[in-house]
């Protein structure tokens, strides 16, 4: 199985994501493209900060995915 992105976005609203899934008991893994970015040497801007989850762990992330977009 592999990785599912769920959100690209900002850092604040990643983490904020990634906090509500692990309260769950989910793993997430973070491709944090800022922090690389600037450890290089380089700039970066637009949708830097993906969350993504293991695909056996979709439906059991679903509704706090779909919770977060609404804004509950």
């Amino acid at each position: 199985m592999g990785l599912k992105k769920i959100f690209s976005g900002s850092e604040i609203l990643a983490m904020a994501l990634q906090s509500r899934i692990e309260a769950a008991g989910i793993g997430v893994v973070v491709k944090n493209n800022i922090q690389a970015a600037r450890i290089s040497g380089f700039g970066q801007s637009g949708q830097a900060v993906e969350v993504f989850v293991e695909e056996y762990n979709m439906a059991k992330a679903e509704p706090i995915i779909e919770a977060f977009k609404m804004g509950e």
